[in-house]
């Protein structure tokens, strides 16, 4: 079994205003939220996606510090914002469960065909896009 996945890494919220900056210190990431569940909703996106940029570019996932070392990193930056005046935390990410999700998520495609083929199918009650991925899945001789 290869190396643990789950990793917490502490994550400062602060409110600016009306909104919430967050700051991870182990991967400077910042990103922001409309409310504070929404900013814990984006640092988990945030680090899933650098931690795949990581993992595709060979390197390995940085250990979560501890809070004194993440209230050290923060301190750098006081000067531009001070995040040690909001909410020091853990947000956690399972990196190949949200690989998973990212791989899954819906995508659109725009694709044309005759009009008198839409009106009968769409008579008919097909759904497109399960006919397209039943279609692509049986090309590629993949399963679904």
């Amino acid at each position: 079994m290869g190396k643990e996945k789950l990793r917490a890494y502490p994550t400062f919220i602060a409110q600016n205003d009306s909104i919430y900056l967050v700051y991870i210190p182990d991967m400077e990431i910042y990103t922001e939220g409309k409310t504070i569940a929404n900013a814990i909703e984006m640092a988990r996106d945030a680090i899933g996606l650098k931690a795949m940029d990581y993992e595709d570019d060979g390197k390995e996932l940085p250990e979560p510090s501890s809070y004194s070392t993440a209230i050290d990193l923060a301190a750098r930056d006081a000067d531009v914002f001070d995040y040690s005046k909001g909410i020091l935390t853990l947000v956690d990410v399972d990196v190949d469960e949200y690989r998973k999700k990212i791989r899954n998520r819906a995508v659109k495609k725009n694709c044309t065909i005759p009009y008198w083929l839409c009106e009968q199918a769409e008579q008919a009650g097909i759904n497109f896009s399960k006919v397209l991925q039943e279609a692509l899945s049986e090309k590629l001789n993949v399963k679904l």
